[in-house]
Order: structure tokens, then C-alpha cells, then sequence
């Protein structure tokens, strides 16, 4: 049972402390009070609320945001490992300089409105804003919830608007001139898995011949790798491998006959067990450079620098006084740099290499493989993994598929993800437009 002690003030004045057991049966203050009668209600009312197992402590308001997230929320956070990775980084780097040294229930919403216009005003874009909001929304309703604070000072804040990006699909015939310039035969065979079932990366490069029964030519996923950094990892590794896609289940749908008939040579020429990753990192061979470009000569001057002088393209006083990126300035400092780690001028670097357990690294290959071979083919299209997802559900719709189907094959959450991608491809306003010029010739 509560109960009011009274004090003796530095004024010399006599107040009035409530007390009460917690829901852990701690014996903490409710405030004191000028009267016993105040002191008595807040300790009685505190009680009601441990009763109905409300019951917080004020005094935990009263602490440190950083102390809060640091050594309370964020440990005991659980959340999947690639996002802790993400969570970790918005903290340190742009929520606890702003709010780490204020008391958890002194932070209001206009410190928040104030927090996301210094985050604008520093450049940066609308969704990184939204994503960072996210972020610190999470902690305050978790300290909400468990009465630490009693205002979520995150409601009711807005955020700049995101702007909703139109999606580009990759044309049949695209992808044809994409899928040749591809140079070998484990990138050409992951991109057309790609676009033949709208699998995530995670769920590519996880992909396992187990996986595929060929004989009804039904693909199982049921789970996925993501790349974290490796202080994240609770193995201290690249790769982690979860047995569960995005969508929290396994799911299954049919490949066609083709795609089977080309996995099935592509895994017995390569001899891959059933355990085995489908698509391998294999550590590439830096081709030879061949000087068969142009002279410097006639790659004409680089723009003013700081100082307003120019410098030819193509030689190392381009690249480190001109602060020319082009790629021949890169490639003229590079062999420079190679010369002189040959004749031992320069301690020879160690190659860098991927931290890799055989999995394919996404940023490898996007920079190795997807860039060099879009620049070949000459598309004017960004191309990424996600865009072989996107144009598997297009083509899908825009062939009459019916939607829950291409819902399910691309585990959706919401019907409404899979509408998106009703009538993306090019040529989807033909028949409204054939319609309209249809009515317009009649009335010719």
C-alpha cells in the first residue's frame, strides 16, 4: 500500500512525497506535493493504474534520450539484422547528435518539426527524411507504450512529400539486346531466372537446385540471403541466411518449359549438387589492358580547376591536378600507379577482394556485370535487379494474367502493390487511344 512521508524543504517549508509500488514491486515516488491530500490522491491514483497494469515510472522519462536508446531500446529492439544495420546508421549518424543529450520526456513535436527542417535545410531527400522519422517514431512509441513518456511527440508531424517514382519496364525487346550483352553464361542464366519468376535478389542468390523440381517444374522459395556488414552479423560474416523470404512465408509457383530445359542443362554441365548455390561468385580475371584508345593528344583539355588552369585528358596531371574523373584520366593515374609498383618505387597494395562465402555480392554485380553490359548494349533504360522483377509482373499483367495469381507468384502483401503494374509497358494506351481515334474519324 502507497503512502505520503513528509519532508522538509531547503526553504524550510514542509512538503509532501507519494509513494507506491511499481508493477515490479518497487517502491517509487509519485511527486511530492505541497499537501498531504495531493500526496495521497497521486499515490492512490498511481496505484489504480499498477492495477490495471498501466502502471510506469516517471522517473524514467526523466533520463537521457541517448541513455534510452542506447542501452535500453536498441538492444532489446527486435528487428531483422539488415534493418538493425539501417536503424544503427540513422541513429548515430543524424538522430542522437539532435536529440542524445535532452530528457526522453522533454522532447516535444516541434523539437521533431524542427529536427526534419535542419534535415532538409542539410540536403537531404524526402524519403531519406521519411525513413529517418520512422526511425525515431519507433523509439517514442515504444517508450509510449511502456509509459515513460506520456506525448509520442511524433504524431501529428508530417514529413516533405515523397515523390512517387513512374515506373520504367523493360520491353521484351530490351531485355533481348540486354540479355546478349551479358558476358557469361552464370550472369545470362541468373537474369533470365529473374525475369522468368520476378524473384528478389536475396531469393536469386540464395537459389539452390533443391530447390526446383524439374520434373513438375515448380520452384519453392523458401528462403533468402541478405549482405549486412559483419559487426551486425551474429556470426561475424558477409552473408546471412534467413529461411524465410520478405513476406514471412515460402512460396511456390510453376517456371516454363524453356527455363527448366536450360536450368537443367546449365546444372548438369556445371555438376552442382543439390546443396549447392545455383549462381557462384567466381573471383573474376582482370583482362589486359590493351593501349588501344586515343592519344592524349586528342582528348583535349580538362575543365579549370581552382586555379583556372586545364590539363589534358588521359594523363595523371589530369586526374590529380585537373581532378579529372573521366575514364581515361582514371585509367592513364592507374597504369601510372602501376609502373611504379612494378619498378618498386611504391609498396604494392593488396588487391581487394569480396568478403564472400560464394554467394554473389549485389554491388559486384552491379558494377561488373549490369552496368558494363547496359553500357554495351546502348539501352536508354537504368537497369537493376529490381527492374527484371518489375517487368516479369508487367509482362505477366499486360498478357492477361489474373492478378491474385501474379500476387502470390511475387508474394505480395497487398493487392494493390500487384495494380501498380497494370498497364506500365509502353505500348498500354494503345487500344485507348485506337478507341479514341475510332469516335473522332466518325465524327469526320
Amino acid at each position: 500500500m502507497g503512502q505520503s512521508r513528509k519532508r522538509k524543504g531547503k526553504n524550510g517549508k514542509f512538503r509532501y512525497t507519494a509513494y507506491y509500488d511499481d508493477i515490479r514491486g518497487n517502491r517509487v515516488s509519485a511527486g511530492t506535493y505541497a499537501t498531504e491530500k495531493e500526496a495521497d490522491k497521486a499515490w492512490q491514483k498511481a496505484e489504480v493504474k499498477v492495477s490495471e497494469g498501466r502502471g510506469g515510472n516517471p522517473a524514467r522519462g526523466r533520463q537521457a534520450f541517448r541513455r534510452y536508446v542506447e542501452e535500453e531500446w536498441f538492444p532489446n529492439h527486435v528487428i531483422e539484422v539488415s534493418t538493425r544495420e539501417g536503424y544503427h546508421y540513422a541513429i548515430h549518424s543524424r538522430i542522437l547528435p539532435h536529440f542524445g543529450k535532452m530528457k526522453l520526456n522533454e522532447i516535444l513535436p516541434p523539437d521533431v518539426r524542427e529536427w526534419i527542417k535542419l534535415l532538409g535545410k542539410a540536403g537531404m531527400k524526402p524519403r531519406n527524411i521519411a525513413f529517418h522519422k520512422t526511425v525515431l517514431s519507433a523509439i517514442f512509441t515504444t517508450a509510449f507504450n511502456d509509459e515513460a513518456i506520456g506525448l509520442h511527440p511524433c504524431r501529428g508531424v508530417r514529413t516533405p512529400t515523397v515523390p512517387k517514382k513512374m515506373l520504367e519496364i523493360i520491353t521484351p525487346e530490351q531485355f533481348d539486346d540486354f540479355h546478349a550483352a551479358l558476358p557469361d553464361e552464370v550472369s545470362r542464366m541468373l537474369v533470365e531466372v529473374a525475369i522468368e519468376s520476378g524473384m528478389r535478389w536475396g531469393e536469386l542468390a540464395e537459389l539452390r537446385p533443391k530447390d526446383i523440381n524439374l520434373r513438375t517444374r515448380i520452384l519453392t522459395i523458401s528462403r533468402t540471403v541478405v549482405e549486412v556488414n559483419t559487426r551486425f552479423h551474429p556470426d561475424g560474416k558477409r552473408f546471412l541466411i534467413k529461411d524465410y523470404p520478405k513476406d514471412k512465408e515460402p512460396r511456390r509457383f510453376k517456371l516454363s518449359a524453356q527455363i527448366i530445359t536450360k536450368l537443367t542443362a546449365y546444372i548438369q554441365a556445371r555438376g552442382l549438387d543439390s546443396d549447392d548455390l545455383l549462381f557462384q561468385y567466381d573471383k573474376p580475371v582482370e583482362p589486359a589492358r590493351h593501349d588501344t584508345g586515343p592519344t592524349p593528344a586528342n582528348l583535349g583539355l580538362t575543365s579549370p580547376n581552382a586555379a583556372g588552369r586545364q590539363y589534358r585528358h588521359g594523363t595523371p596531371s589530369g586526374y590529380n591536378a585537373g581532378r579529372c574523373k573521366c575514364d581515361h584520366c582514371r585509367r592513364a593515374i592507374a597504369d601510372y600507379r602501376a609502373q611504379r609498383r612494378a619498378a618498386g618505387h611504391d609498396s604494392p597494395r593488396t588487391p581487394r577482394s569480396y568478403d564472400t562465402d560464394g554467394h554473389i555480392p549485389r554491388r559486384w554485380f552491379r558494377d561488373r556485370i549490369l552496368r558494363p553490359a547496359l553500357e554495351t548494349a546502348k539501352l536508354d533504360i537504368d537497369i537493376v535487379m529490381k527492374a527484371f522483377r518489375h517487368a516479369h509482373a508487367s509482362w505477366l499483367l499486360a498478357g492477361g494474367a489474373d492478378l491474385q495469381v501474379v500476387k502470390e507468384r511475387l508474394g505480395h502483401g497487398s493487392i494493390k502493390t500487384t495494380e501498380g503494374y497494370l498497364h506500365t509497358l509502353p505500348d498500354a494506351d494503345d487500344t485507348a487511344l485506337d478507341a479514341f481515334s475510332r469516335i473522332r474519324r466518325r465524327a469526320a
